[in-house]
Protein backbone atom coordinates (compact mmCIF):
# COMPACT_ATOMS: atom_id res chain seq x y z
CA UNK A 1 0.00 0.00 0.00
CA UNK A 2 2.65 2.27 0.73
CA UNK A 3 4.88 4.02 3.52
CA UNK A 4 2.66 6.42 5.51
CA UNK A 5 4.91 7.05 8.37
CA UNK A 6 9.08 7.64 7.17
CA UNK A 7 11.83 7.84 9.97
CA UNK A 8 15.08 9.07 8.72
CA UNK A 9 18.42 9.41 10.31
CA UNK A 10 16.64 10.24 13.69
CA UNK A 11 18.42 10.94 17.00
CA UNK A 12 17.71 11.46 20.18
CA UNK A 13 19.38 12.10 23.65
CA UNK A 14 18.70 13.62 26.97
CA UNK A 15 20.37 15.92 28.82
CA UNK A 16 20.38 15.70 32.55
CA UNK A 17 20.35 19.46 34.09
CA UNK A 18 20.34 17.91 37.61
CA UNK A 19 22.93 15.45 36.76
CA UNK A 20 25.69 17.89 35.68
CA UNK A 21 24.75 18.35 32.61
CA UNK A 22 25.30 14.28 31.68
CA UNK A 23 23.57 13.55 28.55
CA UNK A 24 22.12 10.11 28.15
CA UNK A 25 21.79 8.84 23.99
CA UNK A 26 18.37 7.33 23.14
CA UNK A 27 19.42 6.31 19.31
CA UNK A 28 21.50 8.04 17.10
CA UNK A 29 21.06 7.93 13.04
CA UNK A 30 17.47 5.35 13.15
CA UNK A 31 16.03 5.01 9.65
CA UNK A 32 12.83 2.88 9.64
CA UNK A 33 9.23 2.65 7.59
CA UNK A 34 5.88 1.69 8.25
CA UNK A 35 3.27 0.93 5.38
CA UNK A 36 -0.33 1.15 5.27
CA UNK A 37 -1.98 -1.88 6.37
CA UNK A 38 1.19 -3.10 8.54
CA UNK A 39 2.16 -3.55 12.31
CA UNK A 40 5.69 -3.02 13.29
CA UNK A 41 6.69 -3.92 16.48
CA UNK A 42 9.48 -1.63 18.31
CA UNK A 43 11.56 -4.10 20.33
CA UNK A 44 14.98 -3.65 22.11
CA UNK A 45 16.18 -4.25 25.62
CA UNK A 46 14.26 -1.88 28.87
CA UNK A 47 15.03 1.48 28.94
CA UNK A 48 16.45 0.94 25.57
CA UNK A 49 13.84 4.17 23.87
CA UNK A 50 10.92 2.11 23.15
CA UNK A 51 8.13 4.19 24.50
CA UNK A 52 10.59 7.42 23.67
CA UNK A 53 10.46 6.39 19.93
CA UNK A 54 6.41 6.52 19.97
CA UNK A 55 6.34 9.89 21.69
CA UNK A 56 8.78 11.37 19.18
CA UNK A 57 6.34 10.20 16.56
CA UNK A 58 3.26 11.42 18.51
CA UNK A 59 5.25 14.91 18.80
CA UNK A 60 5.36 14.44 22.66
CA UNK A 61 9.42 14.18 22.75
CA UNK A 62 11.68 16.81 19.99
CA UNK A 63 14.43 15.13 18.02
CA UNK A 64 18.00 16.09 18.15
CA UNK A 65 18.21 15.50 14.73
CA UNK A 66 16.50 13.29 11.35
CA UNK A 67 13.18 13.65 10.77
CA UNK A 68 9.79 12.11 11.11
CA UNK A 69 7.77 12.48 7.99
CA UNK A 70 4.09 11.60 8.34
CA UNK A 71 1.80 11.02 5.05
CA UNK A 72 -1.44 13.54 5.77
CA UNK A 73 -3.63 13.12 2.82
CA UNK A 74 -1.45 13.61 -0.22
CA UNK A 75 1.31 16.06 1.81
CA UNK A 76 3.75 14.78 4.13
CA UNK A 77 4.40 16.39 7.51
CA UNK A 78 8.04 16.19 9.52
CA UNK A 79 7.07 16.03 12.85
CA UNK A 80 10.05 17.25 14.26
CA UNK A 81 9.82 20.96 12.40
CA UNK A 82 5.90 21.23 12.36
CA UNK A 83 4.50 24.05 14.13
CA UNK A 84 2.04 23.27 17.17
CA UNK A 85 -0.82 23.83 15.68
CA UNK A 86 -0.01 21.07 12.83
CA UNK A 87 1.13 18.53 15.46
CA UNK A 88 -2.17 19.23 16.86
CA UNK A 89 -3.85 18.79 13.43
CA UNK A 90 -2.01 15.37 13.16
CA UNK A 91 -2.77 14.10 16.20
CA UNK A 92 -6.54 14.70 15.66
CA UNK A 93 -6.88 12.92 12.49
CA UNK A 94 -3.96 11.12 11.54
CA UNK A 95 -1.78 10.35 14.93
CA UNK A 96 -3.85 7.93 17.12
CA UNK A 97 -2.17 6.70 20.54
CA UNK A 98 -2.53 4.58 23.46
CA UNK A 99 -0.17 5.15 25.89
CA UNK A 100 -0.12 2.90 29.34
CA UNK A 101 -2.03 5.19 31.44
CA UNK A 102 -5.38 7.16 31.14
CA UNK A 103 -5.58 10.91 30.83
CA UNK A 104 -9.21 12.43 31.34
CA UNK A 105 -10.74 15.20 32.32
CA UNK A 106 -12.91 14.25 35.33
CA UNK A 107 -16.41 13.83 36.02
CA UNK A 108 -16.43 13.05 32.38
CA UNK A 109 -18.81 9.85 31.56
CA UNK A 110 -16.22 6.79 30.07
CA UNK A 111 -18.96 6.79 27.03
CA UNK A 112 -17.89 10.40 26.42
CA UNK A 113 -14.64 10.28 26.74
CA UNK A 114 -14.40 7.43 23.96
CA UNK A 115 -16.77 9.08 22.20
CA UNK A 116 -14.96 12.41 21.80
CA UNK A 117 -12.10 11.60 19.39
CA UNK A 118 -15.24 10.80 16.40
CA UNK A 119 -17.06 13.84 17.80
CA UNK A 120 -13.93 15.80 17.30
CA UNK A 121 -13.84 14.68 13.62
CA UNK A 122 -17.20 15.81 12.70
CA UNK A 123 -18.94 12.22 13.73
CA UNK A 124 -22.79 12.98 14.90
CA UNK A 125 -23.07 12.61 18.70
CA UNK A 126 -25.29 9.53 18.76
CA UNK A 127 -23.26 8.15 15.84
CA UNK A 128 -20.26 8.38 18.10
CA UNK A 129 -21.86 7.31 20.81
CA UNK A 130 -23.21 4.20 19.61
CA UNK A 131 -19.54 3.13 18.49
CA UNK A 132 -18.56 3.89 21.84
CA UNK A 133 -20.74 2.05 23.80
CA UNK A 134 -20.12 -0.90 21.37
CA UNK A 135 -16.24 -0.45 22.17
CA UNK A 136 -16.88 -0.46 25.74
CA UNK A 137 -18.69 -3.65 25.55
CA UNK A 138 -17.15 -5.73 23.25
CA UNK A 139 -13.92 -4.49 25.89
CA UNK A 140 -16.16 -5.91 29.02
CA UNK A 141 -16.83 -2.65 30.30
CA UNK A 142 -20.15 -2.93 32.26
CA UNK A 143 -22.66 -0.69 30.93
CA UNK A 144 -23.88 0.54 34.63
CA UNK A 145 -20.26 2.03 34.14
CA UNK A 146 -21.07 3.68 31.09
CA UNK A 147 -22.50 7.12 32.66
CA UNK A 148 -19.51 6.96 35.27
CA UNK A 149 -16.18 8.73 34.95
CA UNK A 150 -13.14 6.75 34.22
CA UNK A 151 -11.45 8.18 37.22
CA UNK A 152 -13.75 5.50 39.61
CA UNK A 153 -12.29 2.52 37.35
CA UNK A 154 -9.83 0.20 38.46
CA UNK A 155 -6.34 -0.15 36.39
CA UNK A 156 -7.67 -2.58 34.18
CA UNK A 157 -11.21 -0.91 33.77
CA UNK A 158 -9.28 2.59 32.77
CA UNK A 159 -6.84 0.93 30.59
CA UNK A 160 -9.36 -0.47 28.59
CA UNK A 161 -10.98 2.72 28.57
CA UNK A 162 -8.17 4.16 27.49
CA UNK A 163 -7.88 1.36 24.33
CA UNK A 164 -11.65 2.40 23.26
CA UNK A 165 -10.63 5.86 22.43
CA UNK A 166 -7.55 4.49 20.47
CA UNK A 167 -9.84 2.50 18.00
CA UNK A 168 -12.75 4.38 18.30
CA UNK A 169 -12.12 6.23 15.26
CA UNK A 170 -10.24 5.58 12.19
CA UNK A 171 -6.27 6.71 12.53
CA UNK A 172 -3.85 6.60 9.49
CA UNK A 173 -1.43 5.85 12.23
CA UNK A 174 -1.71 4.10 15.44
CA UNK A 175 1.00 3.69 17.93
CA UNK A 176 0.24 1.28 20.65
CA UNK A 177 2.68 1.56 23.90
CA UNK A 178 1.85 -2.01 25.58
CA UNK A 179 -1.49 -2.06 24.83
CA UNK A 180 -2.44 -5.38 26.22
CA UNK A 181 -0.42 -4.72 29.66
CA UNK A 182 -2.51 -5.42 32.77
CA UNK A 183 -5.13 -7.47 30.72
CA UNK A 184 -6.75 -10.43 31.06
CA UNK A 185 -6.75 -13.18 28.42
CA UNK A 186 -9.67 -12.15 27.15
CA UNK A 187 -9.58 -8.76 26.92
CA UNK A 188 -6.10 -9.48 25.62
CA UNK A 189 -7.83 -11.51 22.89
CA UNK A 190 -10.06 -8.47 22.38
CA UNK A 191 -7.40 -6.31 21.67
CA UNK A 192 -5.42 -8.11 19.09
CA UNK A 193 -8.91 -8.42 17.60
CA UNK A 194 -8.95 -4.93 17.26
CA UNK A 195 -5.44 -4.58 16.40
CA UNK A 196 -5.81 -7.03 13.48
CA UNK A 197 -9.32 -5.14 12.10
CA UNK A 198 -7.53 -1.54 12.13
CA UNK A 199 -4.82 -3.12 9.91
CA UNK A 200 -7.26 -4.54 7.65
CA UNK A 201 -8.72 -0.82 7.24
CA UNK A 202 -5.63 0.12 6.26
CA UNK A 203 -3.96 1.79 9.61
CA UNK A 204 -0.27 1.81 9.89
CA UNK A 205 0.47 0.31 13.62
CA UNK A 206 3.42 1.32 15.30
CA UNK A 207 3.45 -1.19 18.77
CA UNK A 208 5.54 -2.06 22.10
CA UNK A 209 4.98 -5.60 23.31
CA UNK A 210 6.63 -6.97 26.19
CA UNK A 211 4.95 -10.38 25.39
CA UNK A 212 6.44 -12.34 22.59
CA UNK A 213 3.90 -14.43 21.63
CA UNK A 214 1.05 -11.04 21.56
CA UNK A 215 4.14 -9.65 19.59
CA UNK A 216 4.29 -12.24 16.72
CA UNK A 217 0.61 -12.06 16.58
CA UNK A 218 -0.33 -8.89 16.52
CA UNK A 219 2.81 -7.72 14.43
CA UNK A 220 4.26 -8.92 10.74
CA UNK A 221 7.53 -7.45 11.19
CA UNK A 222 9.72 -5.50 14.06
CA UNK A 223 12.50 -2.91 14.53
CA UNK A 224 15.14 -3.25 17.18
CA UNK A 225 16.74 -0.48 18.99
CA UNK A 226 20.30 -2.07 20.01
Amino acid sequence: MGAVLKIERLSKSFLLHQQAGARIPVFDGLTAEVEAGEAVAVTGPSGRGKSSLLKLVYGTYRANAGAIRVLSGSAWTDVVTALPREVIELRRDVIGYVTQFLRVIPRVPAEMVVAEPMIDRGAAPEAALARARMLLDRLNIPERLWHLSPMTFSGGEQQRVNIACGFAAHFPILLLDEPTASLDTENRNRVLELIAEARGAGSAILAVFHDETERHRACSRSIRLD
